[in-house]
């Protein structure tokens, strides 16, 4: 038990003195018929008793307790008496003589007079980084074994954090839902036991709305009075769980940006940065970047590397303090660990910094790490690191080490390697005009490895823990369709607490499985009680994206849409957006949800939350309002929204549109020839409401060709936008009975990815061009390029056939 001294903070005392026998002292505690007589022997012999005399004292005590009728009261009356301190004091003197077994027991009776106890010392081991000790698994069985006396959510919150490690999925339930009952009886004020809670839910990998909803509105309240290392362990709790907070964030950065000027030590403002940095405005940022340039020859290893990764948060583009924290990081490379290394390496090729000097110095130090490790896990990011720098090449001895581990890797370690191995391909490929023999080898040993892994998996959470990041060309085209075989295997086990990210991971893989869509569509009519509102959005997704329908279609999207009635003036106006325009695509429009979203409060709100966002996320939710916006003056006139988005529209296609694919280029030149010359069709043509087409064409009611006014369209390069048009660009009038033709080539985008299913943006907008008075045309990459159709006759007949046949919208 010397490992003791470390763990507890109390004041060891080894008594020089013990009595020639202590037998006679357990006899008389075991001769002992109540409590009082057993204090009377602890009063009398406190500075002489051994380790197991007192716990055989708190065994005895317990005894007692155990025979009263009424326990609780029984049990307040001990912890209350003067000697059950003397008591408490010299059981934590004595830990260090008791042995692992013994300690727990007096563990456990202690708690039943003071879980406090229990707590604190679950925290000390903690500390120590003990978390899988046995001494923490049988703290977690107490625990398990008296939830429901516990009634002490401070205490509960410590053993929590402390046992997350060690415990099953249902004993994790239980303490979700122990600490829902008992979240009423603390104090607004308790920050800490709020943020003890989301800490828990992030170890256990468990966003679970309600309880960070409550947790939120308790940082929410005391927020003046968070210091910086509060909001950013709060912060980067939220963005462990990818819990989203606007008001939580706004009204932080208000208090982070009040402290720039109070920090004056690197180890500070380093965390001052990393936690602003990513929410600051411009003037903010500028202040951040200064100041850190003037602290940057004091910054540690450590501190370098967290502000190389805020600004790649940041996007930052500040090429002087890059260049400055770069240095910084070549001089410590020698320091860093595997993972530390592939995060410079990340950094550096995300801002675009080039040095020779420390990409050699990574490539040697990645390859010296390589030599000695055995886990797959790190071999993965050190291949990883290795295929991002210049010039990437796996030898025969790297790709003898990743055969040598295949067996032991999970799906997340073969999709690095798989990624790290395409790279190298693709360089082999672009700049040595080969590919070695072993890479294409190794990419088919990850195949049939990624393949038995599915097809072994027997639990749905398991394999969800595994899929959720998986991203790039590798899964796609290698696993994806094994993969969903898989969730179709295991579907059963879709409920409501993973309901929401398998809908998540579907709309991310573009694949339509409607056995799938089917059995969350149930799920969510089954458990909607169960499912958070903010859970909702991610649910509809798959459907939107996919352009599917439920059998249950309006019970369904109405029990979506009732859910979150209660909510729409709390969540987040991004969502709201996002969440609008989903259920747009697939033609469900909520007047209530549309009325909180169309108004001036909410678009100041969604202003001041577009100020938080990256660029690039920042585009797509204006985007995504404009479409909305559009949607709801097309398809729901009556509701009476004004279109308010001409400005952002003119100001999006006063650019270039760039220049024609192959597939565009053939079918301009094959319209001219079908309709009877270039003044016939037109090319980039801006409709009402901006939406952009490839071509139109105007027929008379004979079905003849109408000529449009001189062309100056170059072959290849479309026709630039002039500012001063608005919604009726496409809208000038026709003769009687002509008709207006829009075709659209669509490339793969456009489709689910293993069957011609159009998805739900193209449908979309085929639709709204019908209400603008367009015959619409849609001719698939799959048709046009296919091998019905690899002359030029049959592509002319194909077109002639499109336009000239029936008279009705063709897809």
């Amino acid at each position: 038990m010397l490992r003791l001294r470390a763990i507890c903070p109390f004041s060891w005392r080894v008594f020089q003195f013990r009595p020639f026998s202590f037998e006679p002292l357990l006899n008389q505690m075991n001769k002992c018929t109540d409590e009082e007589q057993i204090f009377d022997l602890i009063e009398k012999n406190k500075d002489i008793l051994s380790e197991k005399q007192v716990a055989c004292a708190l065994s005895m005590l317990w005894q007692f307790q155990k025979q009263k009728s009424s326990l609780l009261k029984n049990v307040e009356c001990i912890r209350d008496h003067p000697q059950f301190l003397t008591l408490h004091n010299l059981t934590t003197t004595k830990m260090e003589f008791m042995n692992d077994s013994t300690l727990v027991n007096v563990l456990y009776i202690i708690q039943q007079f003071d879980i406090n106890v229990l707590s604190k010392f679950s925290s000390c081991l903690a500390d120590q980084h003990l978390c899988f000790s046995p001494l923490m698994g049988k703290i977690a069985d107490i625990v398990n074994r008296n939830l429901e006396t516990i009634q002490d959510l401070r205490c509960l919150s410590v053993l929590m954090v402390s046992i997350s490690s060690l415990i099953s999925q249902r004993f994790q339930e239980q303490l979700v839902n122990k600490t829902e009952q008992l979240f009423d009886t603390i104090d607004s004020s308790q920050v800490n036991i709020a943020r003890r809670i989301v800490q828990f839910l992030r170890n256990i990998k468990y966003s679970y709305y309600p309880l960070l909803e409550r947790c939120n509105k308790v940082f929410l309240s005391n927020v003046n009075h968070l210091d910086l290392d509060s909001i950013s362990k709060i912060l980067s709790l939220y963005h462990s769980l990818q819990f989203h907070s606007f008001e939580f964030i706004l009204m932080t950065k208000k208090r982070l940006t009040e402290m720039i000027p109070l920090f004056d030590y690197p180890a500070s403002f380093v965390k001052l940065f990393v936690t602003l940095g990513p929410v600051a405005g411009p003037e903010e940022e500028k202040q951040l970047k200064s100041t850190i340039l003037l602290m940057s020859e004091e910054l540690t290893s450590q501190q370098a590397l967290a502000v190389m990764g805020a600004m790649e948060e940041m996007e930052s583009r500040n090429s002087r303090l890059i260049k400055k924290i770069a240095s910084i990081l070549h001089k410590h490379l020698d320091n860093y660990k595997p993972v530390e290394l592939l995060r410079i390496t990340q950094a550096s090729i995300f801002l675009h910094f080039q040095s020779k000097e420390l990409f050699v110095k990574l490539r040697e130090l990645l390859l010296s790490y390589l030599k000695v490790s055995v886990i797959p896990s790190e071999i993965s990011l050190l291949i990883c690191a290795l295929s991002m720098l210049p010039s990437p090449h796996l030898d025969e001895a790297r790709i003898s080490q990743i055969e040598a581990v295949l067996p032991q890797c999970d799906l997340n370690d073969l999709n690095s390697f798989a990624t790290s191995v395409l790279r190298c391909i693709q360089y082999d490929h672009m700049y040595r005009n080969n590919i070695p023999g072993k890479q294409l080898k190794l990419l088919q040993k990850l195949d049939h490895y990624g393949r038995q892994r599915l097809q072994k998996c027997s639990s749905l959470n398991l394999l969800w823990e595994e899929v959720k990041s998986l991203k790039g060309d590798w899964f796609a085209d290698s696993l994806l369709e094994e993969t969903v075989v898989t969730l179709q295997r295991l579907m059963d086990e879709i409920n409501y607490i993973n309901v929401a990210g398998i809908a998540s991971f579907i709309s991310r893989t573009n694949y339509l499985s409607t056995s799938l869509l089917d059995g969350i569509a149930s799920v969510v009519l089954q458990q909607i009680e169960k499912i958070h509102p903010f859970a909702i959005l991610a649910i509809i997704l798959p459907f939107s994206a996919l352009n599917y329908d439920p059998p249950q279609r309006d019970e369904f999207f109405g029990t979506c849409l009732q859910c979150l009635n209660s909510y729409l003036s709390i969540l987040d106006p991004l969502m709201l957006v996002f969440l609008g325009y989903s259920l747009a695509t697939r033609e469900y429009f909520s007047e209530d949800l549309l009325k909180a979203i169309f108004n001036i409060r909410f678009l100041a709100k969604l202003d001041s939350q577009l100020e938080l966002l990256c660029s690039s996320l920042n585009m797509k939710v204006q985007f995504r309002l404009m479409e909305l916006n559009r949607a709801v003056c097309l398809e729901c006139p009556e509701y009476q929204i004004p279109w308010f988005h001409d400005r952002f529209c003119q100001q999006q296609y006063k650019k270039d549109f760039g220049s024609m694919n192959g597939a565009q280029q053939q079918i301009y030149k094959m319209l001219a020839e079908v309709l009877g010359g270039i003044n016939f069709v037109k090319a980039s043509v801006l409709t009402p409401y901006y939406y952009t087409i490839d071509f139109e064409c105007i027929l008379d009611k004979r079905k003849k060709p109408l000529p449009y006014g001189s062309h100056n369209t170059t072959l290849g390069k479309l026709p630039k936008i002039h500012s001063e048009l608005n919604t009726q660009i496409a809208g000038s009038r026709l003769p009687p009975g002509a008709e207006k033709i829009a075709l659209e080539f669509l490339d793969s985008r456009a489709f689910c990815r293993n069957i011609p299913h159009l998805k739900g943006k193209s449908a979309m907008k085929k639709r709204h061009l019908e209400i603008l008075g367009y015959r619409v045309i849609q001719i698939p990459h799959f048709e046009w390029n296919s091998m019905a159709l690899s002359t030029k006759n049959a592509r002319m007949d194909y077109l002639r056939e499109r336009i000239f046949g029936e008279g009705k919208s063709s897809s």
